[in-house]
């Protein structure tokens, strides 16, 4: 198994910026990809953003693109995600997720197989 633990959310103004960390331990060897996604009250699990783990190939969601930015330190097992230009609709609880397949289905939450308890981001406007 592998453990995912996410931090760095919190209350911020829209237009500003966040990062957001997560720690995989446990099992990381074989994780394949690591992804964002987030889900606000009330609405469905969205994907955010992933990154292959091998390759560092970096996939985003049309409404973040050109405003996150996903990375990974494969030394610390750790994920990153940088939001600038915050939005009020970018408020939500926001989730690391671990996937062990090879496929590229990363925009699609059942591609991971191990999930973080989540963070909260509140956007203020």
């Amino acid at each position: 198994q592998v453990q995912l633990v996410e931090s760095g959310g919190g209350l911020v103004q829209a237009g500003g910026s966040m990062r957001l960390s997560c720690v995989a331990s446990g099992r990381t060897l074989g994780i394949n990809a690591m992804g964002w996604f987030r889900q606000a009250p009330g609405k469905e699990r969205e994907f955010v953003a992933a990154i292959n783990w091998s390759g560092g190939n970096t996939y985003y969601a049309d409404s973040v693109k050109g405003r996150f930015t996903i990375s990974r330190d494969n030394a610390k097992n750790t994920v990153y995600l940088q939001m600038n230009s915050l939005k009020p609709e970018g408020t939500a609880v926001y989730y690391c997720g671990a996937g062990y397949s090879s496929g590229q289905y990363y925009s699609n939450y059942q591609y991971y197989d191990y999930w973080g308890k989540g963070t909260q981001v509140t956007v203020s406007s």
